[in-house]
């Protein structure tokens, strides 16, 4: 079993009341930045707000690799495994500058 989530990091797409009350109803944290056309101000906490960020940028830079992208793997142990070797190199690269 999964553990239940304590927030939900989302961008404006999903900004919509019944997901930010189902969140409430379920005890998680929303942060989600609101809509233009929102008539009730909601805020959000940057802090968090920019770790969504960091961890959507570190996906795109694994999608950049080919395999990852098609999952060209048949097996869930050989794509993860392709997905620990990526990130070995993207973290080597960011050491090495």
């Amino acid at each position: 079993n999964l553990p239940e989530p304590k927030v939900l990091l989302a961008d404006r797409g999903y900004d919509a009341d019944r997901i930010r009350k189902n969140m409430d109803e379920r005890d998680i944290l929303t942060q989600i930045p609101m809509r233009k056309t929102r008539k009730m101000r909601v805020g959000v906490d940057h802090t968090l707000y920019r770790l969504r960020n960091m961890v959507e940028r570190c996906f795109n830079k694994l999608k950049n690799a080919r395999r990852v992208a098609t999952r060209y793997d048949k097996t869930s142990e050989s794509f993860l495994g392709f997905i620990d070797i990526t990130s070995i190199r993207l973290w080597l690269r960011h050491l090495s500058t």
